[in-house]
């Protein structure tokens, strides 16, 4: 299959109750396309996704309480790292696209698969033309 030939879909996702791990799973699987039978490692052939209530998303066991985010900001003494209580009090969403970020493969197609990732913290999104089918 050729890189301009496919038709991409989108898909519509409800994280409200759902695991973060186990739903990440799945969206990664479809950004990559793998759930396509022309799905290619080296092409850009998935699908869009956009997700609704990720302010709703649960962690399982003690991971709300322990898990820490860090990066790397690229100068000396730059490791900065913040709990997970902090990053879902100011920026829910960002929750699950670190999830599915670190779940892609670390390639670069990484950067155009997660341009495809659209998480929202309510319930409302501005995708209706697009018409996305609701996930399964």
């Amino acid at each position: 299959m050729k890189a301009g030939k496919f038709s991409p879909e989108w898909h519509l996702a409800d994280a409200e109750g759902q695991v973060v791990g186990r739903l990440a799973v799945r969206l990664a699987m479809i950004l990559m396309g793998k759930h396509k039978p022309t799905y290619s490692p080296h092409l850009e052939n998935g699908d869009s996704v956009v997700v609704l209530n990720a302010e709703k998303a649960v962690f399982t066991g003690n991971k709300a309480n322990v898990k820490t985010y860090e990066h790397f900001t690229g100068y000396a003494g730059g490791l900065r790292s913040t709990t997970y209580a902090r990053l879902h009090a100011e920026q829910p969403e960002r929750v699950l696209e670190k999830a599915v970020e670190r779940m892609l493969p670390k390639n670069r197609l990484r950067r155009a698969r997660m341009n495809r990732l659209h998480v929202y913290a309510g319930g409302q999104h501005p995708h209706v033309a697009q018409k996305p089918k609701p996930l399964a």
